[in-house]
């Protein structure tokens, strides 16, 4: 492990335009509940599966019971930035990260302090009126009861991608632009299993590309370098 970061920190230093492309593992280690793992919200027994509960048709046909999940779930609140987030907000600021791609949603990465972020997935923390497209914050919809209405009337629905729907095009323009761009592509707590998102690690085609995982991926072979375990962890050794 030792040597592995070693190299990890060659390569950083190495480098000019690094991108990060993160997944559920970066936010578990702020206690935020993933999908997939031994305990995720798969593995939870609800009255429907939680992919169906937070799929657009069942926001569209059962409303108030997609926010009940969506309250009880999704909202993290009082989750903090763990060390990764740290890490990657201090390379930005030294000007050796360009971007931070997630699929997360829970707006850690710019609480942190990073201000270039893509979040392929949306965020919580942004909430709009179906009707006016007035904003809320993610306050609003917690403290809601029900189905969350605006002052016009309207439903304030979460700008999150659920199933069935597709991603922003400018949100995800912006992530390919920044992968093809880099010089070196770090994949940290991500099975790589969530698509399209996974997909765009395709555009990357330089021969700095580092996974960091607590369990293999499918791209483990394609990589320049494999460092399984955990992401904060691994990311607090490096030096800026």
């Amino acid at each position: 492990m030792e040597q592995k970061i070693e190299k990890l920190q060659s390569m950083i230093d190495e480098s000019k335009r690094v991108v990060f492309f993160g997944g559920a593992g970066v936010s578990t280690e702020s206690e935020i509940p993933d999908f997939r793992s031994v305990d995720g919200l798969y593995r939870q027994h609800y009255r429907y599966p939680p992919e169906t509960m937070l799929s657009h048709s069942f926001y569209e046909t059962h409303t108030e019971e997609f926010y009940d999940f969506y309250r009880a779930k999704m909202l993290c609140l009082t989750a903090k930035p763990n060390a990764a987030h740290r890490k990657l907000a201090e390379l930005e600021r030294a000007g050796k990260l360009t971007a931070v791609v997630t699929q997360n949603i829970d707006g850690l990465h710019q609480t942190a302090g990073s201000k270039t972020v893509y979040e392929l997935h949306g965020s919580v923390h942004r909430n709009y009126c179906r009707r006016c497209h007035k904003l809320y914050d993610a306050e609003f919809i917690l403290n809601s009861t029900g189905i969350p209405t605006c002052t016009c009337g309207g439903t304030v629905k979460p700008d999150v991608v659920l199933y069935e729907e597709g991603l922003n095009q400018r949100t995800l323009y912006g992530a390919v632009e920044a992968i093809e761009r880099a010089d070196m592509l770090i994949i940290g707590g991500t099975s790589l299993a969530v698509y399209p998102a996974a997909s765009l690690i395709d555009y990357y085609g330089g021969d700095r590309l580092v996974l960091i995982n607590r369990t293999s991926t499918p791209q483990d072979r394609n990589a320049n370098l494999v460092i399984q375990g955990s992401i904060g962890e691994v990311l607090d050794k490096i030096k800026v």
